[in-house]
């Protein structure tokens, strides 16, 4: 419920204005009549709504049914003796904001059957100011039948929205949790077995080492073929959990530069053909990271894409128009350029950057991960 300051309601289609008048008007109708008591009478009724209203906001129970009562007394009143109608308005805002069905339905009914028996008894004592502002008595009776019902509905569904947003964030806060698990168990898995055996072979082979030299030897071998086991497992994880395709990368940066409002431009094709999708993970990281820099650091106003498919590697330039990399040894490692390369070295690729007019990135992967004879595993 809103708190009780909010006297003038919002979001109900009417102006902040409209509203201000309907709280001053009262008084236009008070000061019209000849006699000072019934003027009296009708300052006090104002002010003894407004105080109501306001204190209805900090209701609950049925301290709100009460107040509402006292509410519905007053409006009837000023409009059957003062022909003003207007606060049935209020009462009608307040009222669509009542959660509890029964209550909501009962007040609205209520307040419905109150106001038109009001309005009707006034049109016979008061038929010369009524029918002046027929168009308004009309548009303030309209308001008592669908005010209410527009905002307990939309009220409703912004409830249930955000019990959807709630249930949303949970199952991604359970996804995520189960992907850290299934991670945890793959990695346990994975590494676990296999660098325990590293490590008993490595004690094996240094006590080995002086005895028997041919024995320790077969055990550095065996620690070597473990090593690239599990190295190979690895990578085959890694290429699992990021399945990300080099063209819906494209799509997304495309995205991201339009939503920073920096022109986008594509050249070449992100469908690769007979490249591995571990190396197109890497690319498609390459790119996100590349881009994320372009928007946060350049103050670019273009940007190039270029991705070039050859018999041997894949080439992809990253240009842009931006202020360049004006320290680039600090830029390097804060814009997240090293770790990009680390996973360039992982499929021995290239990391080039020129920076004139502007920052190009030409990253080049093999299509095909050669491994030396004694592969260096460190």
């Amino acid at each position: 419920m809103r708190k009780w300051y909010h006297i003038i309601p919002k979001n109900t289609g009417l102006s902040i204005y409209a509203w201000i008048i309907f709280c001053i008007l009262p008084f236009y109708f008070i000061f019209r009549t000849s006699g000072t008591w019934e003027i009296i009478f009708g300052i006090f009724m104002v002010l003894l709504f407004f105080t109501a209203y306001s204190v209805s906001f900090l209701s609950e129970g049925w301290a709100v049914y009460l107040s509402v009562g006292v509410e519905m007394v007053i409006s009837v009143v000023m409009t059957v003796f003062l022909g003003y109608v207007y606060f049935a308005l209020f009462l009608a805002f307040y009222i669509g904001n009542i959660q509890h069905k029964a209550g909501f339905i009962t007040l609205y009914v209520v307040h419905l059957v109150t106001t038109i028996a009001a309005v009707t008894i006034s049109f016979f004592t008061h038929s010369a100011l009524f029918f002046s502002q027929m168009p308004f008595i009309a548009f303030s009776v309209l308001g008592v039948i669908l005010l209410p019902l527009t905002i307990y509905f939309r009220n409703k569904q912004e409830g249930l929205e955000n019990q959807l947003k709630a249930a949303n964030d949970k199952i991604s806060e359970l996804v995520v949790l189960e992907e850290r698990q299934r991670i945890a168990r793959d990695l346990h898995d994975t590494l676990g077995q296999k660098l325990s055996m590293i490590g008993l072979k490595s004690d094996l082979a240094g006590k080995l080492m002086d005895v028997k030299p041919d024995a320790a030897k077969n055990e550095i071998n065996d620690i070597n073929q473990t090593a690239r086991t599990a190295l190979k497992e690895v990578r085959e994880m890694v290429s699992n959990m990021k399945g990300a395709k080099l063209e819906d990368e494209v799509n997304r940066i495309q995205e991201m530069l339009k939503a920073a409002r920096i022109d986008f431009h594509m050249e070449g094709t992100p469908e690769l053909t007979d490249t591995p999708l571990f190396i197109e993970n890497v690319l498609s990281m390459c790119l996100k990271e590349a881009v994320t820099n372009v928007v946060k650091h350049s103050s670019a106003s273009s940007c190039i894409v270029i991705i070039s498919p050859l018999p041997e590697e894949i080439v992809m330039e990253i240009k842009d128009n931006g202020v360049g990399m004006v320290n680039q040894k600090d830029t390097y490692s804060e814009n997240g350029l090293q770790g990009m390369e680390e996973r360039l070295e992982f499929v021995n690729g290239s990391l080039e950057i020129t920076s004139a007019n502007g920052t190009t990135l030409t990253i080049r992967v093999p299509k095909v991960i050669h491994r030396p004879e004694q592969e260096d595993l460190s």
